[in-house]
């Protein structure tokens, strides 16, 4: 059985924690910066976990399972 390649925006995008949950980035901070808020754009700066729904998926693109 040959080795799975890992998916190559998987890698970009997502990261593992210590604990094995996986970190996202948040979406709408890359351009159009100007209208939004800065409290908005300062709660989009953190990283979120993905939802327990993906985890297999995103498991599965990242070659851990």
């Amino acid at each position: 059985m040959p080795k799975t390649k890992t998916h190559s925006g998987a890698k970009k995008r997502f990261a593992l924690t210590g604990t094995g949950k996986i970190k996202r980035k948040h979406a709408y901070k890359s351009h159009i910066l100007t209208k939004k808020e800065t409290k908005q754009k300062r709660n989009l700066t953190h990283f979120a976990l993905i939802e327990k729904a993906d985890e297999k998926r995103v498991l599965t693109m990242l070659g851990v399972k």
